[in-house]
Parts: structure tokens; sequence; C-alpha cells
């Protein structure tokens, strides 16, 4: 008999989403964020939820992940623009500095990233 493969503490779990009658639609993952708040991830195969699980987690170590139901777009540009200042050329940093301080602020700055419209 093969020994089922675990996973390690901390490496989050997937696990089957079933509608009504019991037949599984597709795949669901957790895991906890740095802050202790639990987040979750879709996929229709447990290997691409697997997959998904994995980015978002290494997303996670690397300060990626933001709560787009209470964060606004100014708090979010506020935390986008020093992490792109190495990415950049410094004339490039300053103009984004520019654009998002003297107009997208003002005008959306107060605005709920999930109530903004996607862009199609």
């Amino acid at each position: 008999m093969a020994k089922k493969k675990q996973r390690g503490n901390g490496a989050g779990t997937v696990y089957p989403c079933k509608n009504k009658s019991g037949k599984t639609i597709g795949y669901r993952g957790s895991y906890f964020t740095q802050d202790g708040k639990r987040r979750y991830v879709s996929a229709k195969t447990k290997t691409e939820a697997q997959r998904a699980l994995r980015e978002a987690m290494t997303d996670a170590d690397r300060g990626l992940t933001f709560d787009a139901g209470t964060m606004t777009l100014g708090e979010y540009l506020d935390r986008w623009l020093p992490n792109i200042k190495d990415t950049v050329r410094q004339r490039t940093w300053e103009r984004y500095e520019q654009i998002v301080r003297g107009h997208i602020k003002p005008g959306l700055g107060h605005q709920k990233l999930k109530d903004l419209p996607a862009l199609t």
C-alpha cells in the first residue's frame, strides 16, 4: 500500500469543492498570510489548485498580497510606488509619483479597489 503524501506545516491545504449532489466541481486551496488572515485560491483541477496555492504563498512571502475588499486605490498606490523604484529609471519614477500625487489620488484615491470597474 502506498504511503499518503503529507504536506508540511504551513504549506496550505487543497480540498475539493462539491455541489449539492456531492459531485466535485473544482478545488480550493487555503493558506494563512503573515498577518494571520486566511486566503483562498480556486481552480478546476487539484494540480492547478496546488500550483495556484504555491504562487499565492510565494507572492505573500514577497509582500504582494492585498485585500481588495478594504484597500483603497490610494493605499495601493502608496505601496506600489516604493516597490517599483528600483525597477524603472529615476526620472520615470518621479513622473509616476507626480501623476499619482497630482491626478490619480485626488480624483480616485478614495475609491475601494473592489468597486473600480475592470478594464476590458
